[in-house]
């Protein structure tokens, strides 16, 4: 008979490096508090590492910097598919993402349709807020962020550059999705939008 650790760690090995992995993966295997036993020695074996509260990954190995451990931005995405969540990317982040800023966030704040929380992970934390529906309806990768970015920005510091940039953003969006996008956006964003069609 395997032990939970070793059949924990057998299933972990099955999968790729790099694969978030979180204590409720395991949970055929055992007691949560058993399970979490068992990651706690696999840590300590170096067979995974601890990425924040209850998250886990088995780093990818490069040979020029050795362990590659995922992004703040990557284990935010793992959490929204864990439960099944929406996020979006606000403020600084959101600016940062669409290449309007060069400020690398420590905060990187999402809107989201789940239990508000925060994540920290090193030097960085993940914010969950919780907002209404409406502002997570955005289909466009690109105008979702466009309409977090520029009520960051506000109305008052959008300068005739600044717009342009992002009008030029805009326009890699597929028409359909900008199309629906554009009516969610507060009035003043709305404007810049449409000038991308």
């Amino acid at each position: 008979m395997l032990s939970i650790e070793d059949r924990i760690e057998k299933s972990i090995k099955s999968k790729q490096r790099g694969v978030l992995l979180f204590a409720d993966d395991f949970i055929e295997y055992g007691s949560s508090d058993a399970i979490r036993q068992a990651l706690v020695r696999l840590v300590s074996k170096e067979i995974i590492r601890r990425v924040a509260h209850g998250i886990y990954v088995r780093p990818i190995i490069s040979e020029y910097i050795g362990e590659v451990l995922p992004t703040a931005e990557e284990v935010a995405q793992g959490i929204a598919k864990r439960d099944k969540i929406k996020i979006v990317p606000t403020g600084t982040h959101a600016l940062n993402k669409l290449g309007l800023s060069t400020q690398i966030p420590l905060k990187l704040v999402y809107l989201t349709d789940g239990s508000p929380r925060e994540i920290q992970i090193g030097k960085r934390t993940i914010k969950l807020k919780k907002t209404t529906p409406k502002n997570l309806l955005a289909k466009g990768k690109i105008s979702s962020l466009v309409i977090q970015a520029l009520k960051e920005v506000g109305q008052m510091g959008i300068t005739e550059e600044f717009e342009q940039k992002i009008i030029e953003l805009l326009k890699k969006e597929a028409r359909k999705e900008l199309e629906h996008d554009i009516p969610l956006a507060p009035v003043w964003i709305r404007k810049i939008m449409q000038k991308a069609l």
